[in-house]
């Protein structure tokens, strides 16, 4: 499994560190994207679909596939980054961060991540929400791959029940790509965000108030990452908010959320 490389977010200078996804190629080899360390990372202001695959070159077999395009939230100001890649041509088999092969080519679970934010709390000492509870053993996560809107909400479905939520619920019928998409379950409201612009205060204030009503705990899934607005709302009302990249991996961005990771439903 390729290490954690450090990754400068270009608008508040903070160091964040990413590992590359592990995916298996058709002939039974597992490959990583070549990342391209020298190259700066751009900031992701609009995200589409056609955009947010990249072409990486099994070392072993020589195939070409696309798979999602390596990008990092900043734990620190919640702005999203793709990572540079080497085009097909470079990549090839060699030391971790290139198109190294490893020796399973099933990708591997992934524990859940802990925040590179400043003075960031997790587990039960997390907050006054948090105080004197256990965090319960959990399984790692397994991510899925999201190529469409509904692979987003079907993403944030298991992480909910992964977090301890049973009986998650969505709607019948394929998700809008230009809408968001509620899930409940007892004791949990969560507000799904498969578009490509990052989510704003009302989205914040609309999930909040749902769970208000249903006396549940609120809770944010965006794939664009949040505004400024919105993520400082979200911390005066404790409403944890995810950030998914297109590996399937839920990233908390802020402390309401390292306390739902660390403690569960």
């Amino acid at each position: 499994m390729a290490e954690a490389v450090p990754v400068r977010c270009p608008e508040c200078m903070r160091e964040n560190g990413y590992t590359s996804p592990v995916f298996p190629c058709a002939c039974g080899s597992p490959v990583t994207p070549a990342l391209d360390l020298t190259a700066p990372p751009l900031t992701l202001t609009h995200r589409t679909w056609s955009q947010s695959w990249v072409t990486v070159r099994c070392g072993a077999c020589g195939r070409d596939s696309e798979w999602p395009h390596p990008e990092v939230g900043c734990g620190s100001c919640g702005t999203v980054v793709l990572i540079p890649v080497h085009p097909p041509e470079a990549q090839r088999a060699g030391p971790a961060g290139d198109a190294d092969p490893v020796g399973d080519a099933t990708p591997p679970a992934v524990a859940p991540p802990t925040s590179g934010r400043p003075g960031a709390r997790t587990g039960a000492g997390a907050g006054s929400g948090a105080a004197g509870r256990t965090p319960v053993p959990r399984p790692a996560f397994r991510p899925v791959t999201i190529r469409t809107a509904r692979d987003a909400v079907a993403t944030a479905a298991l992480y909910l029940r992964w977090l301890g939520f049973q009986d998650v619920r969505r709607p019948d019928g394929l998700p809008i790509p230009s809408a968001a998409v509620d899930l409940r379950a007892p004791g949990v409201v969560a507000q799904v965000d498969p578009t490509t612009t990052p989510a704003g205060l009302r989205a914040v204030e609309c999930v909040w108030l749902n769970g208000l009503t249903a006396s549940a705990t609120s809770v944010y899934f965006s794939l664009a990452g949040y505004t400024e607005d919105a993520r400082s709302r979200a911390d005066d009302l404790g409403i944890p908010l995810f950030v998914m990249d297109l590996t399937g991996m839920p990233q908390p961005v802020n402390d309401p959320a390292d306390e739902l990771v660390g403690t569960g439903a």
